[in-house]
């Protein structure tokens, strides 16, 4: 379906107020590899693109490179999909398993329930409303006396994370479904202009246009730590800061590729004094807490911009920046129960393993977290472009919610009863990477751009092994 692929590309790029002209250079190769009811191959193929394309924006602004050949940009949609899933082939050891044993889907009362228990903060507050141990089969039978909503509600004032299933028709009555609508795929704002000894001319390397950027990743699971491995494979300089006691064992061998990973304490007056050190020397500031936790935090936007003048603001939530989710906890497969996504999935069930026949039939990836980081990085490279050109500095926000709105809105996908092929010997790179857990291999990019290949200067490694200063991330 690389006619949906385009139609989202060129929406996308209208988003990012790219010259329209552009979507034209990149060449969609490969055939993707994601079963659904939904166009997610597309998605990542569209996504994936968008960022590509800002990308070459930046580069082309080299006098060089602007003078060149407008050779194409070629997105592999196989790659792209197989990157939304895991980019690592471990050799000799085995990742966590990406899910708590308590997480889940459940049957309620009247339809299903998901329980999102991967932080030990969201586990307690589910257990705590239930009134059970952390034992599946017990968490089941609590779950099947409640209705979905009181649960849902129940769960999320705890300070826990939960979603019931929800069908289209119902997200589009609900009020936040209403709000989402009226949202637009990616939100700016114009901070002003950049502080004088700001470096925003510097020379531009064409093979490694973001040479010299310097981004702080204040985000968690899953968006903003892809979008910032993006950037980093086109040369950023990526500082990923995490609390004392935070960790996502099972996705950091893919996330934190290129990336130095540092954690700060910030309830501390020497943490906070050490993140306002790092903010005031960044060119991009990626978070992703929920609308209001950085005010509370003590780091609101007039803090960040009082700080950073000259560093573009890029962030997300799960469920939107407007209406009366707006400050909800939320990840991809609790937005994808919400959304309709899940129960849309029901009734155009694609091949999969056997499962009861009412029971939700997410998407095959969490393709809403992937396809809003590669729209993250997009617009961080597009206010990089806007700041270079006439000094002003500008923020953008999107939100898994609204990424999900603009996916459900595609034609249904062909791929719906194909089976997924998986990663091949072809597929990854030849080189082992040697990460924080054991040697891997990386699939190969999804992105050629001639001239400037994708490529990451430091290996995955755990949270926490660096120290929280800018490092020198400099590649060959």
């Amino acid at each position: 379906m690389t006619t949906t692929a385009r139609s989202m590309l060129d929406e996308a790029w209208r988003a990012l107020d790219g010259p329209p002209e552009a979507t034209a250079r990149i060449a969609f190769t490969g055939i993707g590899t994601l079963p659904s009811a939904f166009a997610v191959t597309d998605l990542a193929a569209a996504s994936t693109a968008a960022a590509a394309l800002a990308i070459d924006q930046l580069r082309r602004t080299d006098p060089a490179t602007s003078a060149g050949p407008l050779d194409p940009i070629r997105v592999d949609r196989r790659l792209a999909s197989l990157w939304f899933g895991t980019s690592i082939r471990a050799q000799g050891w085995a990742p966590p398993p990406v899910w708590d044993p308590v997480a889940g889907d459940y049957r309620c009362q009247d339809g299903w329930i998901r329980l999102h228990t991967n932080a030990p903060a969201h586990r307690r507050a589910a257990l705590q409303v239930l009134g059970t141990p952390a034992d599946r089969s017990v968490v089941a039978d609590a779950v099947a006396g409640w209705s979905g909503e009181a649960l849902e509600a129940a769960i999320v004032n705890a300070g826990g994370c939960a979603a019931r299933m929800r069908s289209q028709a119902e997200w589009a009555a609900h009020p936040q479904g209403q709000a989402i609508r009226d949202e637009p795929l990616m939100a700016w704002r114009e901070i002003g202009p950049a502080r004088l000894d700001a470096p925003v001319a510097r020379p531009i390397d064409p093979a490694r246009p973001l040479a010299g950027i310097r981004v702080l990743d204040l985000t968690r699971v899953l968006a903003g730590p892809v979008a910032a491995r993006f950037l980093a494979g086109f040369g950023a300089t990526v500082l990923r800061i995490d609390p004392p006691d935070w960790d996502e064992p099972a996705v950091l061998p893919d996330t934190t590729l290129g990336k130095a990973c540092a954690r700060l304490d910030v309830r501390t007056a020497e943490g906070r004094e050490q993140l306002q050190r790092l903010m005031a020397s960044a060119d991009i500031i990626l978070h992703g807490y929920r609308p209001g936790a950085l005010d509370g935090l003590g780091f609101g936007p007039s803090v960040r911009e009082a700080l950073a003048p000259q560093a573009v603001d890029v962030s997300l939530d799960a469920y939107g920046w407007t209406g009366p989710w707006q400050g909800r906890r939320g990840f991809d497969s609790l937005v994808q129960m919400s959304s309709g996504i899940a129960d849309t999935g029901r009734d155009l069930r694609p091949a999969r393993p056997p499962a009861p026949a009412d029971a939700p039939v997410p998407l095959p990836v969490q393709a809403l977290d992937h396809a809003t980081g590669h729209l993250l990085a997009a617009a961080a490279v597009m206010a990089l472009l806007q700041r270079r050109r006439d000094g002003q500095v500008t923020a953008a926000r999107c939100s898994l919610a609204r990424t999900a709105a603009w996916l459900v809105r595609q034609p249904l996908s062909d791929d719906a009863a194909t089976v997924a092929r998986a990663a091949q010997d072809d597929d990854f790179g030849p080189e082992v990477e040697a990460t924080g857990w054991g040697p891997t291999q990386r699939l190969r990019p999804p992105v050629r751009i001639v001239h400037c290949p994708m490529r990451w200067s430091r290996p995955a490694g755990p949270l926490g092994r660096d120290l929280p200063q800018w490092p020198d991330m400099s590649i060959a």
